[in-house]
């Protein structure tokens, strides 16, 4: 079954409202938390198809649901690799500090630490938002 629902508030029935712009445009398109060290391994997501360690600390987040374009922002969170006190997040690169753009249907970061050109974490949290 197909529809449509127009709306321009949305509410959960409890006299907790929103507009229908900040249910649209401000949720997570994506998110994942996965472990990153030798094979990723995916613990929870929404809308990510696969996590791709290219390198040791690089890695290809795909999603399963293409974008409308590939204008979105993300936030990644790293812990528990035992560098990440000092690390450093290197977005749209790889791990041979190329330029890697962002695409409707993936997107790509590096981790590194001091004196660690780059570094697997057991904990890596993203969250995409468009």
């Amino acid at each position: 079954m197909a529809g449509t629902i127009v709306a321009d508030t949305l509410s959960d029935g409890a006299g907790n409202t929103t507009a229908m712009d900040n249910a649209i445009y401000g949720s997570a398109k994506a998110w994942v938390n996965f472990n990153g060290v030798t094979t990723t391994t995916i613990r929870a997501s929404y809308n990510v198809s696969s996590v791709t360690r290219n390198s040791t600390g690089d890695y290809t987040v795909n999603m399963t649901n293409a974008l409308s374009d590939a204008n979105y922002a993300y936030n990644v969170s790293v812990g528990g690799g035992g560098a990440s006190a000092g690390y450093q997040l290197n977005l749209n690169t790889t791990s041979g500090g190329a330029d890697s753009p962002p695409t409707t249907t993936s997107f790509r970061f590096a981790t590194s630490a001091p004196g660690v050109a780059y570094y697997d974490e057991k904990y890596i949290n993203v969250i995409l938002v468009r």
